[in-house]
């Protein structure tokens, strides 16, 4: 007689090592394929084009183990968030003035509109005219550069809230540090966070950009001084550097992002 096999269930451990292999796979191999292919190319062009990624992986931790070279890259760390935290009060203070006044829409937005259209290359040069000290150059910087999209997106989300939320909530008459605690900040939180993600991005390659041509340190000036002698391994071991803060903040960002909603249904069809 023949007895039936049993269907087991995967235990915990499995199924947490099945998770475990998806997620490297998802997260390691598209920067495994990416430097396999750079190596592969490094067999075959001189240094200067294509460096041994070991060559580069040693003149990282060289600038991690330096102070006087890390310092650097803490400075281009610290311009980058003070330039997108002042960007980001001054637009969320003009997105309230935009949603809660339409003169102020009107007078406003075709501003906004005017100073998204500027290259970030001409806010740089702009700012080498008006101003002298680097550090309020910079500043300036990015301020002007990823203001409109923090007020656009910010103003998005206040509009976007549902108007029958609004008169429901409201009818319970609730202080104003409650409405903004229960109501406005879970409306516009999403959006907030979408506006830092896309904004960091940008922060990076425009500080960069003005550290090149109106800096004396950062990330920035030091990739002028490894073109100069045409050392592509140190180039790349100073833009790694801010690839890691990019993907640093974007882990925070999105951890923060988890954490505030995590009560959020989540479906089993992709859209």
């Amino acid at each position: 007689m023949t007895v039936p096999s049993a269907d087991y269930p995967p235990s915990d451990a499995a199924r947490l090592g099945a998770a475990t292999a998806r997620a490297l796979t998802r997260y390691v191999l598209p920067f495994a394929v990416v430097a396999g292919l750079w190596q592969f190319a490094a067999l075959f062009f001189p240094p200067f084009l294509f460096p041994s990624l070991v060559d580069v992986f040693w003149r990282c931790l060289g600038i991690l183990a330096s102070w006087s070279q890390f310092s650097d890259v803490f400075a281009t760390v610290l311009r980058i968030l003070a330039g997108l935290a002042g960007a980001f009060v001054i637009g969320a203070a003009l997105a309230v003035i935009m949603a809660r006044s339409r003169a102020a829409d009107d007078f406003l937005s075709p501003i906004l509109t005017l100073f998204q259209g500027i290259p970030a290359l001409s806010w740089v040069v702009f700012a080498i005219i008006w101003f002298h000290g680097v550090e309020l150059r910079i500043f300036f910087i990015m301020v002007m550069t990823t203001l409109p999209a923090f007020t656009f997106q910010v103003l998005g989300a206040l509009r976007a809230m549902s108007r029958d939320l609004v008169e429901m909530v409201m009818s319970f008459r609730p202080s104003r540090t409650k409405l903004f605690r229960a109501m406005i900040i879970p409306a516009v939180l999403p959006d907030i966070l979408t506006a830092w993600k896309v904004n960091l991005g940008n922060a990076s390659r425009v500080v960069v950009v003005a550290e090149l041509v109106g800096a004396t340190g950062g990330v920035g000036y030091q990739l002028l001084q490894q073109q100069q002698v045409f050392d592509m391994a140190g180039a790349l071991a100073w833009t790694l550097q801010l690839v890691f803060f990019v993907l640093i903040v974007q882990a925070v960002l999105s951890w923060i992002e988890k954490i505030a909603f995590r009560y959020r249904a989540v479906s089993e069809r992709a859209l």
